[in-house]
């Protein structure tokens, strides 16, 4: 698949699931740190959320930086919007904003 058939496929999956994280690995089996991180609060969190390994398809790890124009990698949507990286979404969770985000209730 080539680069622009990629990034159509992901405004799909960005627009048909309520909350989908790009990843390197996927939520059972983390393949980074920072992607461990992300699964973590998003496991805390308790919302249902889908994600799409990068570490699968060369194609698709490029087509995701340039469809968000964010250079690293995992990347969280809520709602068909980026929301950030690991940073933003550490930021986030321990302000409590992302619980707002999600639609879900805050936790420890």
């Amino acid at each position: 698949m080539d680069l622009q058939a990629r990034k159509d496929q992901i405004k799909k999956d960005v627009e048909s699931n309520k909350v989908v994280l790009f990843m390197k690995g996927n939520k059972m089996a983390p393949q980074c740190g920072f992607s461990g991180q992300v699964v973590h609060i998003l496991n805390q969190s308790g919302v249902d959320y889908a994600t799409q390994d990068v570490l699968l398809d060369e194609v698709l790890r490029e087509a995701i930086k340039d469809y968000s124009d964010w250079p690293t990698l995992p990347q969280l949507y809520v709602d068909g919007e980026f929301v950030g990286g690991c940073d933003i979404i550490m930021e986030l969770h321990e302000s409590r904003e992302l619980s707002a985000i999600l639609g879900v209730t805050a936790t420890n």
